[in-house]
C-alpha cells in the first residue's frame, strides 16, 4: 500500500532525527532537545507522534494528552525488537486509523520507538466517494450502451425486417418488389442485390410467359391448319384426287413446321441441361462452313442468291463439331431466309487474335436497332408477319448463341435497314475443355 510506505518512510526519517537527541555520555534521551526539536517537524506529520523509550513511557506527545504515560501495543513491542511495522485498525471513535511503530536505534542499541497514529478515513472516504462515483458512472455507461445497443439494433433490424417482408412477397409471387434502402453497408448492399434479383426474376417470369404463349401459339397455328385442311377434306363431296393431293401436301408442310418446332425446342432443352457434356474434336473450321454452304446452297438457288467464302488460312481447333454445325446452319439458313432475290451472302474466316472469327454478311433487309438487344431471346421476332410467312420459329439465333456460348465464344450482330446484316461469331483458339 503506497500511504503504510510513506508513512514508514516518515517515521524513519523521525527516528533519525530522535537519535540526535541523545546524550553520548548517558546513552539517555535529552528530554528538552527532544520536546524542541519534534515541535519543529510534528506540524508535518498528518497525525499524532510519539516517542516511546524501552521502557514503554511516552517521553513525548504531539498532542500532549498521554506524556509520560505508558504505552503497551503490540506496535511498539515489535519495534522494540528491532522491526518497523505498520498496522491499520478500525477505531469506532476515530474509523479508519494506521499505527506505525519504527525503532531508535543508536549504535546498535534500540533506545526506544517513534510512534505514529495516523487517520485513514479521510482517505477511505476519498476511495468509498470513488468507488460511488464508479459504480454510478457505470451504471449510467450501462444504461447508456443499452440505450445505444437499442437504437444501433432497431437501426439494423428495421432494414432487415423491410429485406425479409419483401421477400416474404416475393415468395408469395409478387416478382417485381423493391426495397429503398440506402447506404454503401452489408445492408444496402444486400438490398440492392436484392432489388436486382427481384428484377431479373421478374425478366425472366415476363420471359417465361411469353415462352409459354409463343410455344402455345406457334404449337396451335399449324396444329388448327391441319385441322382445318382435314375438315375440308371430310366435308369434301367429290373425290376429286387434285384436290386430296393438294390438301395432304399442305397437311405435310403443317406437319413439316411443327416437326422443325419441337426439335427447336428439345434442342433447347438440351442446351439447357447443366450436364451438357460438348464432345470436343479438332475440327477444319474451312470445311465446316463448305459444308454448311454446300446443304444451304440448293435454297440459296432457288432465290439466286450468290454465297461466297473467303478465308485466307485453315483455322484447326477444338470444337463439337456437331453444335457448331447446328449453330452456324441457323444462321447462314436466315441469312439465305431473309435475303431477297438476286442478293448476296458473304462468309469470311479469319484469325483475330486468340480468336477464330466467322462473319456471315447479307444484303438482306436488315434489323431495327431496337431489336437489336433482342434478336437472341427465345421467340422473338423482328417482324411476326414476315417470319411466319418463311417459316420461322423464332428459336434458331437462341440456340445458336447458346451452342457459342458454350464453347466460351460470342456472336455480335451489326445491321442497317435495307442494307443487310453481319453476324460475327467468335471462337476462342485456345478453348478451355471442362
Amino acid at each position: 500500500m503506497e500511504k503504510e510506505i510513506n508513512y514508514l518512510t516518515q517515521a524513519n526519517i523521525l527516528s533519525n532525527r530522535v537519535r540526535l537527541s541523545v546524550d553520548d555520555a548517558t546513552i539517555e534521551f535529552n528530554q528538552l532537545y527532544l520536546s524542541q526539536m519534534m515541535d519543529e517537524v510534528s506540524h508535518l506529520v498528518e497525525g499524532r507522534i510519539l516517542i516511546i523509550d524501552r521502557d514503554n513511557n511516552a517521553i513525548y506527545d504531539s498532542f500532549n494528552d498521554i506524556r509520560n504515560t505508558k504505552i503497551d501495543s503490540f506496535e511498539v513491542s515489535r519495534s522494540l525488537k528491532g522491526e518497523r511495522i505498520a498496522t491499520i485498525y478500525h477505531l469506532e471513535r476515530y474509523g479508519e486509523t494506521m499505527y506505525v511503530s519504527v525503532p531508535v536505534i543508536y549504535y546498535d542499541r534500540i533506545l526506544g520507538v517513534v510512534f505514529m497514529s495516523i487517520s485513514l478515513q479521510e482517505a477511505f472516504n476519498t476511495i468509498n466517494n470513488v468507488k460511488n462515483l464508479l459504480f454510478f458512472i457505470s451504471i449510467l455507461t450501462l444504461l447508456l450502451i443499452a440505450v445505444i445497443s437499442l437504437f444501433f439494433a432497431n437501426l439494423i433490424s428495421h432494414p432487415i425486417k423491410i429485406l425479409t417482408e419483401a421477400m416474404q412477397r416475393t415468395a408469395q409471387g409478387k416478382l417485381n418488389e423493391k426495397v429503398d434502402i440506402d447506404g454503401n453497408d452489408e445492408i444496402g448492399q444486400l438490398s440492392r442485390a436484392y432489388n436486382f434479383m427481384s428484377t431479373k426474376l421478374s425478366h425472366i417470369e415476363k420471359q417465361r410467359q411469353d415462352f409459354v404463349a409463343n410455344v402455345s401459339h406457334e404449337l396451335k397455328t399449324p396444329l388448327s391448319s391441319m385441322k382445318l385442311l382435314a375438315e375440308s377434306l371430310i366435308m369434301q363431296p367429290s373425290t376429286d384426287t387434285a384436290i386430296y393431293h393438294e390438301f395432304l401436301e399442305d397437311i405435310d408442310s403443317e406437319i413439316d413446321r411443327l416437326n422443325e418446332i419441337i426439335e427447336s425446342l428439345l434442342n433447347m432443352v438440351d442446351l439447357d441441361e447443366e450436364k451438357l457434356n460438348l464432345n470436343y474434336k479438332l475440327t477444319y473450321v474451312n470445311y465446316l462452313i463448305e459444308k454448311i454452304v454446300n446443304n444451304i446452297r440448293p435454297l440459296a438457288e432457288k432465290k439466286n442468291i450468290k454465297i461466297i467464302i473467303t478465308q485466307w488460312e485453315k483455322i484447326q481447333i477444338y470444337l463439337d463439331q456437331g453444335k457448331i454445325y447446328q449453330a452456324l446452319i441457323n444462321i447462314i439458313h436466315n441469312a439465305v431466309k431473309y435475303t431477297d432475290e438476286g442478293g448476296k451472302i458473304t462468309i469470311n474466316i479469319e484469325r483475330e487474335g486468340r480468336f477464330a472469327v466467322i462473319k456471315v454478311t447479307d444484303t438482306g433487309y436488315g434489323i431495327p436497332q431496337e431489336s437489336l438487344p433482342y434478336i437472341f431471346d427465345r421467340f422473338y421476332r423482328v417482324d411476326s408477319a414476315r417470319s411466319r410467312k418463311t417459316g420461322g420459329s423464332g428459336l434458331g439465333l437462341s440456340i445458336s448463341n447458346q451452342i457459342v456460348g458454350l464453347h466460351q465464344g460470342t456472336i455480335e450482330v451489326e445491321s442497317q435497314i435495307k442494307k443487310g446484316s453481319t453476324f460475327i461469331i467468335k471462337l476462342p483458339m485456345d478453348i478451355n475443355q471442362l
